[in-house]
């Protein structure tokens, strides 16, 4: 899943959000959102959907299925 950390840092940074920022728009803690960019934690399925939805992109991208 290291391509999944490595797009979800990226996107956040390009969105310029703070790791909190992502947590209080998925309603999760902070902690829990840092484990998903550090891979030590994946999101459920409900908190991937929010994801690729706040950075407009497609689950097949973040999960690195696809390049969009």
């Amino acid at each position: 899943m290291k391509i999944f950390q490595e797009r979800l840092t990226e996107l956040r940074k390009l969105n310029h959000m703070t790791q909190r920022q992502v947590a209080q728009a998925l309603n999760i803690s902070q902690p829990s959102y840092i484990r998903y960019e550090n891979g030590s934690g994946e999101p459920n399925l409900e908190n991937l959907s929010r994801l690729a939805d706040l950075f407009d992109v497609s689950v097949d991208y973040l999960l690195g299925r696809s390049e969009y």
